[in-house]
């Protein structure tokens, strides 16, 4: 093993957070930050980003994943994945004090860690990167859009569902209400005036924003290298290509020549099976490298 791995404490507004340094032998000039995504702690699901932290730092780039307030190991309330900026901050403080010669880092996250990185990004020039997989843009309108285009369409094409439909074993009426509730939903949606493709107000307060203009305003100020992932069998990456689809304004943002995309078909959120993290782990390597 040509790195070795270390055990971080450092402050943040008054609580402790706790996280381990992955350090290869030779020193390097970019490393990786891991910020969790929750509710979970820094090993993630199935050990990703253990396994991450350790392969990146086998090839030479350190890593460092570390608990946010609230999580894990780490002192504090718990946090909502939109107020951890100040976890961040302190994370890169304590990652670049404990690295001889860090002079920027890469952010990676899951889910709405993604998403936390996303609205911190553009804030901390020492931030050269974010590795953005599946990232959270939830609304009520856009789950309901992408569950009956991606979820019930492909049921009625099942043929377990008739199967289960003809032995009465299949919950018609409850899938009726859930159905119809989702329907409604999306229709109200189409309903209200489209300001997909308007820029947000300048003056508006960015914690008033809906989730999805929040996380494109942040994507749009960062002046770094980004990379996304999507699972080809997660809803929460659906409804994120479904954004995409609809806006024009998203659309543009990701042509963007500094954005590399890349699509893990039949993977799940959590990328659960060996071979899909190592295709993961490869990318951010090779992304990493690439400038």
């Amino acid at each position: 093993m040509n790195f070795e791995e270390r055990a971080l404490a450092f402050p943040c507004q008054g609580a402790w957070l706790y996280g381990i340094l992955s350090m290869p032998a030779e020193t390097a000039s970019r490393g990786v930050l891991i910020v969790v995504g929750g509710p979970q702690y820094r090993a993630g699901s199935h050990r990703q980003f253990t396994l991450l932290a350790r392969q990146l730092a086998s090839e030479g780039i350190p890593a460092m994943r570390f608990d946010y307030r609230g999580m894990g190991d780490s002192q504090g309330a718990i946090q909502n994945f939109e107020d951890i900026g100040d976890d961040i901050s302190a994370a890169i403080d304590q990652f670049m004090a404990a690295v001889p010669g860090l002079k920027e880092v890469a952010i990676w996250g899951l889910c709405d860690a993604a998403s936390a990185a996303a609205f911190y990004a553009h804030r901390d020039e020492r931030v050269c990167g974010l590795a953005l997989l599946n990232p959270w843009v939830r609304t009520g309108e856009g789950a309901a859009r992408a569950y009956l285009k991606h979820y019930y369409l492909k049921r009625v094409f099942d043929p377990g569902l008739w199967q289960k439909i003809a032995r009465g074993r299949f919950a018609c009426k409850a899938a009726g209400h859930s159905l119809l509730a989702m329907l409604r939903t999306a229709l109200q949606s189409r309903q209200r005036p489209d300001t997909t493709d308007q820029a947000p107000a300048v003056h508006a307060s960015s914690s008033a924003m809906p989730l999805p203009e929040k996380m494109y305003e942040g994507l749009n100020r960062f002046n770094g290298r980004i990379l996304l992932v999507l699972s080809g069998d997660d809803m929460t990456a659906q409804e994120f290509s479904d954004l995409i689809a609809t806006s024009r304004q998203w659309r543009k943002l990701l042509r963007d020549r500094k954005i590399r995309r890349h699509r893990l078909a039949g993977a799940n959120h959590t990328f659960s099976q060996q071979e899909w993290r190592e295709q993961v782990a490869t990318w951010t390597r090779d992304w990493l490298r690439s400038w």
